[in-house]
């Protein structure tokens, strides 16, 4: 299948969308959508990462939510700062939204392994967590911060995981590995931590992409090791791509699993952000209905 998708394409596929209010297209899909389920993007595949913005983006994308990042070098991390937890949540009393989770992609290049502030906004990011009513931080372990195959990185990220995990406990906070590891592998982590707050946030494309059957590692993970999921796809929309997502629907009811599925990525080249979106949150909650 071609991954190229004008906007002319994606807007004549819309149509039914775009003929309904955006309010009311929200509503439309909510009737259908399980109540075990939420949905919503990250900050940074709506274009909009450490912006406050990302909520009404996210609102006029009909989604329930927004997954934001706790902020970047840049910023100093600024979501730890009260003046800017105030200004998400005056954005979510404003358009009827959530904070559907807190992640930290810099440590994709500030590596929790090896850089002291990557472990500092860690513990940070639960207190932050805590005061947002959020309950789980994903720790994104890519590029700089991959862990595959590096035995000493493993080990230390264990090692501070340990120290930290009794924090996330007493707090009520999870913390969700994301990275290029397999199921076994996260769940040697996990162990060697031996923390129930220290899970793996899935992705479903990222691991595809790693070779795991993605279906079978989700069953196998079950719920007492996952902690959310990624919708996601690279260089398609959602259900036009390599997931099947009628199959993740099928592993994620086999394990009971209730909670946030955040859309990532999904966006064919020459195509627009917006409207991909609201084509993948029309798909996404079409196969996660009652």
């Amino acid at each position: 299948m071609s991954t190229t998708i004008t906007r002319r394409e994606v807007l004549k596929s819309s149509v039914g969308i775009f003929g309904l209010s955006l309010l009311g297209a929200y509503e439309a899909f909510a009737m259908d959508n399980d109540r075990r389920f939420k949905i919503g993007a990250c900050d940074w595949s709506i274009q909009r990462m450490s912006e406050v913005e990302a909520i009404k983006v996210g609102k006029n994308i009909g989604l329930d939510g927004v997954q934001i990042s706790l902020g970047n070098l840049d910023n100093d991390m600024h979501l730890r700062q009260e003046r800017i937890q105030q200004q998400y949540k005056n954005a979510c009393s404003e358009y009827g939204m959530t904070i559907g989770g807190i992640a930290i992609g810099e440590m994709n290049n500030i590596p929790y392994k090896s850089d002291p502030r990557a472990e500092q906004w860690v513990s940070d990011s639960i207190d932050v967590a805590k005061k947002m009513g959020v309950g789980v931080v994903l720790l994104a372990f890519f590029h700089n911060g991959d862990l595959k195959n590096d035995i000493k990185g493993t080990k230390e990220t264990i090692r501070r995981l340990k120290k930290v995990s009794k924090k996330a406990e007493d707090n009520g906070i999870i913390l969700g590995i994301e990275s290029w590891l397999s199921a076994e592998e996260h769940l040697e982590i996990i162990n060697a931590v031996g923390s129930p707050n220290v899970q793996v946030y899935y992705d479903v494309a990222n691991s595809n992409k790693m070779g795991y059957n993605i279906y079978d590692e989700i069953r196998w993970l079950g719920k007492k090791h996952i902690c959310e999921f990624h919708a996601k796809e690279n260089g398609y929309l959602l259900g036009q791509g390599r997931i099947d997502f009628e199959e993740v629907k099928k592993a994620i009811n086999d394990i009971d699993y209730e909670g946030w599925i955040q859309i990532e990525g999904a966006v064919p080249e020459n195509a627009e952000m917006f409207d991909s979106y609201v084509l993948n949150n029309k798909y996404i909650r079409s196969v996660f209905k009652t």
